[in-house]
């Protein structure tokens, strides 16, 4: 997202303009879709079919029902109102909060892992905003700050939590963070640097359904008569 850049329109200088979905029933349908992957995801890494797979099982469904419910009420303490966006994060946070230690936690440690979950989320995302780093379906949050959270968790609640085996956890994040960071820093600014990651900004806001594919898949949602021709740049 860094190298990227923001979307076209999203901030304008400290202010944050929301750009939202296109259909939030289909988003919800896509956050229940992984609900049930998970438990291909999470079960299906015994890779072999034992008595763990059914606990397994439970400790992943209870922490992303967790994450969900707890979203759900810090979003809607916050805003006013519950926010279906968060809701769907929270899920999605929860699921990848349990994943790391999801065949040795108790199952009261899976709901609270799967409750950090869902809070993290909701203030993490106001959090990247904040720093003008633009992440449209709130990817970073829900990966990166509850995968951290959930490797750290093993530290805390697994079968040998303690402060040995969380200092080993904490290793595990910043050798695999330090690693990541710079091989993709190094690798998406090869590729801005030859082919260029970015399109123009006219693509951008009449859409890539239409210049990818010639298509209009959302019609009617084009922003193309909301943006002055003389603020339509080209990004390098």
């Amino acid at each position: 997202m860094i190298v990227l850049g923001a979307r076209y329109g999203k901030y304008e200088g400290k202010l944050v303009k929301p750009i939202p979905g296109h259909n939030l029933s289909l988003a919800t349908l896509g956050c229940l879709i992984l609900w049930i992957g998970w438990f291909g995801f999470n079960p299906g890494s015994e890779l072999a079919a034992n008595e763990n797979i059914a606990y397994i099982a439970i400790t992943t469904n209870l922490s992303g029902a967790a994450g969900g419910t707890i979203a759900t009420f810090v979003s809607w303490i916050k805003g006013g109102k519950p926010d279906l966006g968060m809701v769907i994060n929270g899920i999605l946070a929860g699921l990848v909060g349990i994943t790391a230690g999801c065949n040795q936690v108790s199952i009261p440690a899976a709901i609270i892992i799967g409750c950090v979950s869902g809070v993290l989320v909701v203030f993490a995302i106001d959090f990247f905003d904040r720093l003008l780093i633009d992440d449209p379906v709130g990817a970073i949050s829900v990966h990166l700050c509850n995968g951290i959270w959930a490797t750290l968790a093993v530290g805390i609640f697994g079968e040998n939590a303690g402060l040995q085996q969380f200092g080993v956890q904490l290793l595990g994040v910043v050798a695999y963070g330090a690693f990541t960071v710079a091989t993709g820093f190094i690798a998406w600014m090869a590729l801005k640097a030859t082919i260029g990651i970015r399109v123009h900004d006219y693509e951008e806001i009449e859409g890539l359904d239409i210049h990818e594919h010639g298509q209009i898949a959302y019609a009617g949602f084009s922003m193309v008569d909301e943006a002055p021709s003389s603020e339509i740049e080209t990004k390098l």
